[in-house]
Parts: structure tokens; sequence; C-alpha cells
């Protein structure tokens, strides 16, 4: 069906309730809701980074954006989301160019079920069998069109149903280009479930999933000098695991496991290896006090409806990260993306604070975060004596799980965060990060940088002038003999509270090894902020680098130039 059928008819649904409901009390059941974004970038040329008129290909001026409406009235619901790439913005996916409906949707839902028509998102358990979502920071959308059944038949108990293919830009669905997904899931809440249980601390729930990909299989030839691999490819790929929580008093045990059955693709180099999933997460939790520690085990997890694409297009299951995300810009130079063709990793946090008037606390009392994640290589074995590791049309290798190879260390972090809070006035934070980054691993190069070892500081302080004015300023080093070397960073940001916002910053790359590249990369911003409205507009440049969400990146090319951003919603 072309996309302007589908918004007519969207349309029509839209504006057939209030009919069907007779006009009496329409206005005051009814709902409408929404938001709205928009990314607008003029490109500059800039000599020092390189950027000329060839490499912007003469356009210079790119807008992104979308509008979102959602209605409901009573146990019906629906919805739209209209975008548009004009071009897209620079580190976007190129393949978004263009303008339309990709997103729409109709609900009805009750006490016992809930029937959605057209788009969705859904995850179950943590994702690592099946998790569709939307992140406009990453330009990532693996939305499912199709048909979502939700049932509530008993308390306690939660199914869910799903079949439809997966949004690829803007490329309609084809018998070969993706497969049809269908998946299956249960929750089950032991607490709700037995009356007696309903007020005890202990807290129990346990859940599984089922999922299928059916893409029409063929056969394919791979040509590797010396050799040519005749491959048979597999119609069905499925996956299935389970899931346990586990709550008592302040601590909080969660585990996962995940199945799937060989899916020889490109991600894998078309091996016929079974993929396996392990996550665990321990908490604990009590006032002033905090504590969690978490490991994964993924061996060959990547999962796409579509075997031939490589980039982060048509995912169908997500992988949870264990490392830490950092805001500050210097401690996310070197952010960690997950490599789904295996890893084996784990991280540990401490959160305590010094309480108020204690010796070491003073009068505000002092907060500190402690953090350590390590990603290694899972250890492989060949198969047998003659068939080397990842030969296509083989079961690739062999491997136990949390077989760990200690020497092929991806990524490490340790960090420690001070918040400190002076007088009535001031506050700060003081942070320190130590990384290790296998730079070749994580951004996909073939030995062309190594790893690379970072020390980075952090100190953050905030001065409460009044209740209207406040000042908060950053100082920022990383200090490493790898990659691009040293840098320094600053800025400083004036609020006017409550619809003002300016800031000034600055990142220099002192310690480049090439004088000539030891550049500034600079940026001046103000916004505005008037209910729920944002409006932002700054000039400077962006150094490359990779932007990371929960392990999900995408790559940033340096540019230089006028961004404005809106958004509101209603």
């Amino acid at each position: 069906m072309k996309r302007g059928a589908i918004v007519k008819g969207l349309i029509v649904a839209l504006f057939s309730i209030p009919i069907i409901s007779n006009g009496q009390g329409f206005l005051e059941n009814s709902q409408i809701s929404g938001s709205f974004q928009s990314d607008a970038v003029y490109y500059l040329t800039d000599s020092q980074l390189g950027i000329t008129d060839s490499t912007l290909d003469g356009k210079y001026f790119r807008v992104q954006g979308f509008t979102e409406v959602n209605y409901s009235y009573k146990n019906f619901s629906a919805g739209m989301r209209f975008e548009a790439y004009l071009p897209p913005l620079l580190g976007y996916d190129q393949d978004y160019q263009g303008l339309g409906v990709p997103y729409w949707w109709v609900k009805y839902k009750n006490k016992l079920i809930e029937v959605t028509a057209g788009n969705f998102y859904e995850q179950f358990g943590d994702g690592m069998i099946f998790r569709t979502y939307q992140d406009w920071t990453l330009g990532y959308d693996n939305s499912m069109r199709g048909l979502r059944v939700k049932l509530t038949p008993f308390s306690g108990v939660a199914l869910t149903g799903v079949v439809g293919v997966q949004r690829n830009y803007w490329i309609p669905f084809k018998d070969n280009n993706r497969g049809i997904v269908k998946g299956v899931d249960a929750d089950f809440y032991l607490n709700d479930m037995v009356p007696s249980l309903s007020s005890s601390k202990f807290k129990l729930s346990f859940g599984g999933s089922f999922v299928s990909d059916y893409q029409k299989g063929n056969s394919m030839e791979m040509v590797i000098p010396p050799k040519i691999y005749e491959l048979k490819l597999p119609e069905n790929v499925a996956t299935y695991g389970g899931r346990v929580n586990l709550n008592y008093s302040g601590f909080n045990f969660y585990t996962e496991y995940a199945h799937k059955i060989n899916d020889p693709s490109a991600m894998n180099h078309y091996i016929y290896k079974n993929g396996d999933g392990w996550l665990l997460t321990a908490s604990y939790s009590r006032k002033n006090f905090g504590l969690t520690a978490k490991t994964k085990w993924i061996d060959n997890m990547s999962y796409k409806s579509d075997r031939s694409v490589t980039n982060n297009a048509l995912d169908i299951n997500y992988l949870p990260a264990v490392t830490k995300e950092h805001t500050y810009f210097l401690a996310a130079m070197y952010p960690y993306a997950t490599q789904p063709t295996g890893e084996v990793g784990g991280s540990a946090e401490l959160i305590f604070s010094l309480p108020k008037k204690s010796a070491l606390g003073g009068k505000y009392g002092m907060n500190f975060a402690i953090n350590f994640s390590q990603v290694n290589n899972i250890k492989r074995s060949m198969i047998n004596d003659t068939t080397v590791i990842n030969a296509p049309g083989t079961k690739g290798y062999k491997t136990t799980p949390f077989a760990t190879d200690w020497k092929d260390v991806f990524y490490q972090d340790v960090n420690i965060e001070v918040t400190k809070k002076f007088n009535k006035k001031w506050k700060g934070i003081f942070a320190f990060y130590y990384q290790t980054y296998n730079k070749d691993v994580i951004e996909g190069h073939l030995d062309e940088y190594g790893t690379v070892y970072a020390n980075i500081g952090v100190v953050d302080l905030t001065w409460n002038i009044t209740k209207k004015y406040s000042l908060r300023g950053e100082i920022q080093g990383l200090w490493t003999k790898q990659d691009k070397g040293d840098w320094l960073a600053g800025m400083l940001e004036l609020t006017i509270s409550p619809k003002w916002f300016f800031s000034i910053s600055d990142q220099w790359n002192y310690g480049n090894s090439e004088s000539n590249l030891q550049l500034h990369y600079y940026n001046v911003s103000a916004g505005f902020i008037y209910n729920t409205a944002r409006i932002a507009l700054s000039y400077g440049r962006q150094r490359e680098g990779i932007v990371c969400v929960g392990g999900v990146c995408r790559y940033v090319p340096e540019s230089t130039g006028f961004t404005l951003t809106i958004n509101s919603s209603f």
C-alpha cells in the first residue's frame, strides 16, 4: 500500500470515531497530544578541517525533523509520525533521504486485550531476543509494521504476540529484501498471581520468549581465494530464551538467557554456528548506599531480518551494554560499541554518600560514584585441525560460556566521580577516568590504530548567583600517547531561569603529533524555553568521532556550521 493511501486511511479512521460516538461528550472524552522537532544545519567550508565544496556535495543546507500526533477516545487510540530528511544531516544514514509517514498505528484496549495495527515498538525482557525502538540522536528506527496483540487473562499474567516487517529507511517490503518477524512472549508475576503473596517483601517474576524470522533462502556462492564456498541459507531463523527477576528488601537479581539457531549472515562471515547470550545483574541499595554488578556473554548473537546487512539497520534484537555512558566531552570521546559477534564483559558500580554534618561530609555531605567495566573478546578454538576459524559454510569455531580471551581487551573504564556542595551558592563535580579503547575493533578498522590508553580529568563547578542566574563551568583534560594525542576542553554555561541559556565551549587537540592538526573545536550557542517549546541556535565546529547510546553507535564526521534545533510537545 502506498504511503499516501495509508495516511488518508488513518485520517478517515481518526475522524470517524467522533462521528460514531454521536457527538455527545466527544470533546470531553477525547485527547490529542503530540511532539515536534526540527534540526537544521547550514554547513560551511573549512580548510583546516579539509571540508570543501566537494565534501559537502553542494548540499550546504540540510534539514531533518518529525511531527507526531496521537489521538485517543475511550478504548480507542491512533497516531502517526511524519518525517522529513531534506537531506539528512552529516553523520546520519543518507538512505533516510525523503519524506513521508513511516510510522502510523491504530489501537484498541480494554482490561483483557490490547490490539495494535500498523507500526509499534516492543521489547521482550531486556531485548536480547526482540526489541524495536527509535532513537532520534542515533538516527535509529527499526519499528515493526504489522499486528501486535497483548492479553492479560489473569492477574499477574501478560502475554504478547507480534508479527510484521521492520522499517528499512523508505524501502517498501518485497519478498526477499527482509524477513517477516513473528514472536510470542509471556510474563508471570508470582506476587500478583498468588493473593497470599501480594504483600510479601519477596518479589518474583519470570518470563520466556520465542521469535522467528522468515526470509526466503537461496543458494549463495562466496569466492574467498583460493576457495569457492557454496552455501545453502536457512529460510527460518529462530531464537528463544527465558528470564528471572528476584527482589527482596533492597536486593535485586535479574538474569536472562537467549539462544539463536544457526544464522549465516554477512555479520558473522556466513558461518553456521548457533548463538548464545547471557545477562546477569545484581544490585543492593539502602539509604546513602548502592552497589550494582553486571556481567554478560555474547556469542554470535547478531540477529537481523536481512542477512546481508552490516550496518545498524534491521536489528531484531538488542544486546544491553554493561559499560557506563559518559556525558562530558572528553570522557565520551571513546565510547564502547557492543560487538554482537562475540564479547564477554562485566561492570561494578558503587554509589555512597557521606552524611550531612559528618566529619568528612561537612555541612552538606558528599556523594561518591565509583565504576569499573571491562569487555574482552571471547575465547575461540578451531572446530578441527584443518578448518580455520570463521571459515564460511562451517560452524565457525568452538567456545564455551564465559570463556574469555584475557589478552584481547576491547574496552576498560575505571572512573570515580565526587559531588560536593560547598555552600548555598557553590557546588562541584570532580571526576577522573582511565580508559582502554581498542579502536580497531570498536570502530571496525583493520589494524590501523591499535589500542588507546587515556587518562581523563574533569572539574565541573556551578555558581548559583541568584535564584534566577546560575553559571556553570567545566575544565577537562585527556592525556594519551596514542590516536590524536592530548586534549584540553572548557565550557561556560549561563542560565537565566526559566527561559534563557547561553554557552561557549572549546575542545583543543593541543597534543596532536602533527602541528597543523592541533585544532580548536569551538562552539557558541544560545537557547530559549517557553512552556514546552525549546529553541537553540549554535555556531561552531564538530569534531570527528562516534556517538553511542546503550552500545549502539553512529559515526559523526568533522563539520563547521550553524545549527538550529526546535522542539516542542503538546
